[in-house]
This record gives C-alpha cells, structure tokens and sequence, in this order.
C-alpha cells in the first residue's frame, strides 16, 4: 500500500475538516470531488472570478447525497480578511488554491494579480494562523523558477521571476517562511508544473493550452502554436496534484516550512502534446488532422521546463499515478463527453 492510499484510509476513518480557496475552479473542484469521496467535511470559499458553478454542480453529480451534505459553501473573496477569517473557523487543514493565474493575465493586468495573489494570500495566511490549522498547503507555480537555465528543476536553485505572475507566487514563498520564523505556522508550498485534466476551463483568454487546444480540436478549429513549437513543459495530470496535496495536509512538521516540485519529472514538446492530443481524440471519435499554425514566441513564457520530484517523493511519499499519456486519455475522454 503506498503512503497516499494509507492516508486516505486513515481520513476514511477519522474525517477531517477542510478549508479549499477557490473551491469552484479546476484544481480546487477536483480537491473537493476527492475529500468528499472520502468522507470529509468541506469548506469552500470562492468568489467565481474564476471558478464556476458548473464546476460545483458536477461534483454533487459525481458524490453521494450524504456526502454532498458534508459541504459548506461560502461566497467570499481573499482580499476581505473578513471572509478569510469566516472560512477558517474551526478547520483543521486548508488548501488553499484561490490566485489569479495566467502569465499573460498578469502582464495585462499587475494590479489585480498582485492583490489577489498577494494581499489575499498574506490574509488567508493570518486568518489560518489565528484560527490555529493544523496545516496550511498552498498553490505555488513552476513559473518561480524564472530564468534559471538548469534541468531538472530543483526546489533549492530559483531564477529572476518573467512575469507579474511569477513575482507574487515567490512573495507567497517568502511570506511563509516568514511566518514559520516569525509566529512559528509552518506551511508547505506545491509548485505545480502545468496541471492538466477534467474540468480545467477552455475558455477565456487565458485558458491553459490542453483546454484551449482541446476545444479548437473538437469545434475543427484552427489550433495555434507559440513559437516553434519545441518548447517543453512537465505536463501534470489532476489526480497527481490532488495526492500531493493531501499528502502535504497530512505532513508531519517535520516536512512543513518547504516547498515541493509537483510534476511527473518528464519533458513534453508542443509539438508532441498537439499529437498526443489528436490521437486521444481520435479514440474518442473525434477527428482532426489539421497542422498546427505556428505564430511568435509570447512574453514571459520559459523555453523549457521540467521538474526533479526526488524531494517531494522522499519528503512527503508522494508517488504520481499518471504520465501524459494516461492523462491525456483521461482528460480527452472528460472533454469530449462534456460536449455531448
């Protein structure tokens, strides 16, 4: 039995109660689809900007009546302590997901990236500090790693931050080691490396690339590249990042005051995700054998990127189930049943 699925059973057991930020979005409704499957009680926090609705509805559809029960939703917003301090009492572990993402998005917009991702960040922080959590895991983001050239990407050798964006999830860093010095709250950060899967939006324009590329496909749309194409990301499926995040909840503090690498430890091109994704399509009968339209690199984007995850696989026993393939399946399978 691996440590994950210990885990889960010993919650299964003796259920906990949750607190996730930004609930209603890609990564927080997967988190809560998972905790509810497991017998928790749930707190959820969002304030839709990014999230959905949607998103809510289908959980309920995928858990039982009793589960669903075990969820509290709370309209909110980070940037209102008021709100944070609400949604923090008498939790046991946050996981807080709620940012504003998107490199391109914070280019357009500094400001609101920076209060959301900062000023709301530093208030869930003092609100689960004083509502005294057993643990606080937070999103942080890959895009830390800046310009330093190196790979694998080791959590201890970070680069000058390319973006807004990639600025406030470092100051997200600094403030939780802060905290651990200052007022001894110890908290663990996830880097997460390009998270893929069911119910990530294709819509906006800022929609990751597997969503937007998805959708072109599916609606026989032209599908465009930026740059040549060999660009590379570590592609991390879902289901990988919501084990990591329990795994980190359930830490001991020993493991806590770090961050971690949340990734499969693998390079995929562009060039090799625009075919992965036309074959798992194609198994799911939708065909598209159009080419790619090549077009300019975009600002603040790395070359290339991929994670060491020897530190989070020691630290906190994570062990990813899914390589790209197995979730592009999954998340083609998701996509193209959604649409029907």
């Amino acid at each position: 039995m691996s440590q994950y699925q210990a885990i889960c059973e010993q919650l299964n057991q003796k259920p906990k109660n949750w607190l996730i930020t930004g609930v209603a979005g890609f990564i927080g409704s997967n988190l809560l689809e998972t905790l509810l499957k497991l017998n928790q009680t749930v707190i959820g926090l969002d304030n839709f900007a990014t999230g959905h609705q949607h998103n809510l509805d289908e959980v309920q559809s995928l858990v039982t009546a009793e589960q669903w029960a075990n969820f509290h939703f709370i309209e909110g917003d980070i940037r209102n302590l008021a709100d944070c301090q609400k949604a923090c009492a008498g939790v046991d572990y946050v996981l807080h997901e709620a940012a504003l993402g998107s490199v391109p998005r914070s280019i357009a917009d500094p400001i609101t990236t920076n209060e959301t991702n900062i000023s709301g960040f530093l208030n869930m922080l003092t609100a689960a500090r004083d509502a005294g959590v057993a643990s606080f895991t937070y999103a942080a983001s890959s895009s830390t790693y800046g310009d330093h050239p190196a790979l694998p990407k080791v959590e201890e050798n970070i680069g000058n931050p390319l973006s807004p964006y990639a600025v406030t999830k470092y100051v997200n860093e600094l403030y939780a080691d802060v905290f651990a010095r200052a007022y001894g709250f110890k908290a663990i950060g996830l880097r997460y490396f390009n998270v893929f899967g069911q119910r990530q939006d294709p819509n906006g324009a800022y929609a990751a690339v597997i969503p937007k590329w998805t959708a072109s496909m599916i609606d026989g749309e032209e599908v465009f590249i930026n740059g040549d194409g060999e660009t590379s990301r570590d592609f991390c499926f879902i289901d990988n990042t919501v084990q990591a995040n329990i795994l980190a909840a359930t830490a001991s503090d020993e493991a806590k005051n770090q961050v971690y690498n949340v990734a499969v430890g693998d390079r995929t091109t562009l060039n090799e995700l625009y075919r992965a994704i036309q074959v798992a399509l194609a198994e799911n009968d939708v065909q598209f054998d159009r080419d790619p339209v090549y077009r300019e690199f975009r600002a603040g984007d790395v070359r290339h990127s991929q994670a060491s995850i020897a530190k989070i696989e020691q630290g906190l026993g994570y062990a990813p189930q899914f390589k790209i393939v197995e979730g592009i399946q999954l998340a083609m399978r998701w996509y193209v049943s959604s649409v029907e």
